[in-house]
């Protein structure tokens, strides 16, 4: 039996890894923080302790920089709640990697389809904004285009997050 998938999308700064929290607090369980984010500098640094003092005793974090399937394969739990904070983050140590992210994307999907917990992935929105103007900010942005499309397609719940307002793009399925 599997569990229950939420992917949170959104903006820089639109408010999806506060509610995506949020929602996850609100569910019993083990709760695991998936921290996909690497800190290179003093700002991510800093970034990284201001999203590690917004959560509680309850949470359990884990870093996850680039294997993320195996890792939520290694969480995988009825009782488990994880929040993996951020696709987009995720995405960018692939590809720095020179990583496949076709093969990554299908990894992932087959882990949130595998999860017997819940499980909530939160991602950034990059399709909003002009065509980048070199190869690689352009190679990231179709890349998580494409990633996107595939854990929205997987998930059993879509949220959009603008100026801290959620707007359901795919509602969560009720009954059999």
């Amino acid at each position: 039996m599997t569990g229950s998938s939420l992917f949170v999308l959104g903006g820089a700064r639109s408010g999806k890894s506060r509610y995506a929290q949020a929602r996850a607090e609100m569910l019993g369980g083990r709760h695991h923080f998936v921290a996909t984010a690497e800190a290179f500098d003093d700002e991510m640094h800093e970034r990284i302790a201001r999203h590690q003092a917004d959560r509680d005793a309850r949470w359990q974090t884990v870093e996850a920089p680039r294997d993320l399937p195996a890792v939520l394969d290694a969480l995988n739990a009825p009782d488990a709640v994880v929040l993996v904070d951020c696709l987009t983050l995720w995405l960018s140590n692939l590809l720095l990697a020179d990583a496949d992210p076709g093969l990554a994307e299908g990894e992932l999907c087959r882990a949130i389809k595998q999860f017997s917990g819940q499980i909530i992935l939160v991602s950034n929105e990059v399709g909003l904004g002009i065509v980048p103007a070199n190869a690689l900010a352009r190679r990231f942005g179709d890349a998580a285009g494409r990633l996107n499309q595939a854990v929205a397609a997987t998930a059993a719940e879509v949220v959009l997050l603008t100026a801290g307002l959620p707007l359901t793009l795919k509602p969560r399925a009720i009954g059999p």
